[in-house]
């Protein structure tokens, strides 16, 4: 463990000013490409499973109800690791804790592709040892992606000042758009040119690229670089204590602040949402709507792309225009969320209707990733409790996305009709309109619940 443990402080370096300004600088900028860059291949390993979902439900492989744990034992595991390692985080050596998240990440997705390739091509692996396998795979690959969020928040903690934290938040945030983005790019295409399997393929080789830029970029803090506390460097008037709390002690308060686990189901309700259209979105548009494989993946990979203008401005904007008050825009991006989610289901079959939606929705879900996913209950804890608190939110995130996942598949799967049989496969057509509410309503909750907390969203650390 002493390997993960965060790197001790330097003594000061003896350097002018001026020296250590520019020094700090150039780590500060380097860290933040780093846990951007890095996040998004980490987003890629994960979602590379929604991609190939109707190649597997086509070619009888498994079915949706098994897609649906399959996605969910990695939302599970995550859920619980986010928590775990939101906590550890604030203890790491960051650059060793995500760096080693996301190798064995990568190694998970190149395992699923090989053996894929090899159940496919010489029928050495049942369909159930396969199912079994990937479940287990996709397990692991949930608990190592919940090493890459908490250590970035963490970073952003070490090195940015409170007077501009979240604005850089909004801008790391987008990592989740271009994760997705990419994914749906790199992965769809190779999944249309070569098939599913390569789909895995191609998550390992973005997962290398976040490795080598992790370990070449990423710095822990400013004191093990002999450089006095980002806090010190930008002046901050530090609080007065009688004595000085403990990480852990100032942890467990944490698990005590109430407005935390508000936040913590506002944004669980929210990836609801989130994670059925970009786990489900692509097969509704093929079963419902009639789009090929390769327009529904650009279709929903829009809202990754938009969201990047949304999660970018969010941040920057509630500092700049509120003062650190996230309430307005955080209320404001869920209602579009709804209005968004109502048009992608009952707006018809027009493709323009579909994008525009998709645009919509992915502005919406930028802000709120950035808000609900991490900004606002990071504002209202301790900086050396930010992990924690990420933590709070990840497992009541990612526990309501893994219960999405079985829901989605169940009620999907529980409302479909045999069309034909061919070559012993059986095809059927999906009715979603029982999916579709439930994530309609899940997005309404969130709305409701951040309301309950827009007092408290004022940074406190």
């Amino acid at each position: 463990m002493s390997f993960f443990s965060k790197s001790p402080a330097a003594p000061l370096r003896a350097e002018s000013e001026q020296q250590r300004n520019r020094r700090f600088k150039r780590m500060q900028w380097a860290s933040f490409i780093a846990i951007t860059l890095g996040y998004s291949m980490y987003y890629v390993c994960r979602t590379s499973l929604n991609v190939v979902k109707k190649p597997i439900l086509d070619a009888g492989i498994l079915d949706a109800k098994q897609l649906g744990v399959i996605s969910s034992a990695l939302l599970f595991t995550y859920a619980i690791g986010k928590f775990v390692n939101g906590f550890l985080a604030d203890h790491s050596n960051i650059r060793r804790f995500m760096a080693t998240g996301l190798l064995i990440s990568t190694v998970a997705n190149i395992v699923v592709g090989l053996l894929g390739m090899i159940s496919v091509r010489t029928m050495a692996i049942s369909q159930g040892l396969f199912y079994a396998v990937f479940a287990i795979l996709w397990a692991v690959n949930g608990w190592t992606q919940s090493m890459g969020a908490p250590p970035c928040v963490v970073a952003l903690s070490r090195w940015y000042p409170l007077s501009n934290r979240g604005t850089f938040y909004g801008f790391w945030s987008l990592s989740h758009n271009l994760g997705e983005f990419f994914s749906f790019l790199l992965v769809g295409g190779l999944v249309s040119l070569l098939g599913w399997q390569y789909g895995f393929i191609g998550a390992a080789i973005a997962g290398v690229i976040g490795f080598i830029l992790i370990l070449l970029l990423l710095h822990d803090s400013p004191e093990a670089e002999g450089m006095p506390a980002v806090a010190v460097m930008a002046g901050e008037e530090q609080p007065v204590q009688d004595k000085p709390h403990s990480i852990s002690f100032t942890q467990k308060e944490v698990l005590k602040n109430p407005y935390v686990w508000v936040l913590a189901f506002a944004s669980a309700f929210m990836y609801v949402s989130r994670y059925a259209v970009n786990g489900w979105g692509v097969l509704f548009l093929q079963e419902t709507k009639g789009f090929s494989l390769s327009t529904a993946t650009q279709i929903i990979s829009i809202n990754a792309l938009l969201g990047i203008i949304g999660t970018v401005f969010s941040g920057w904007l509630s500092d700049v225009a509120f003062k650190g008050n996230r309430y307005i825009p955080a209320v404001s991006a869920g209602l579009l969320e709804v209005l968004s989610l109502i048009l992608f289901a009952f707006g018809g079959n027009s493709l323009w209707i579909n994008i525009l939606a998709m645009v919509l929705f992915g502005i919406a879900i930028g802000v709120l990733i950035c808000f609900l996913g991490g900004l606002m209950a990071v504002d209202i804890v301790p900086r050396e409790a930010s992990g924690a608190a990420l933590g709070v939110v990840g497992i009541a995130s990612y526990a309501a996305a893994g219960i999405q996942d079985i829901a989605s598949g169940l009620l999907i799967d529980s409302h479909k009709t045999l069309v034909s049989v061919t070559d012993g496969v059986e095809h059927y057509t999906y009715d979603f309109t029982p999916a579709l509410a439930f994530w309609i309503a899940a997005a309404g909750l969130s709305v409701l619940l951040v309301c309950v907390v827009w007092k408290k969203t004022k940074s406190v650390s």
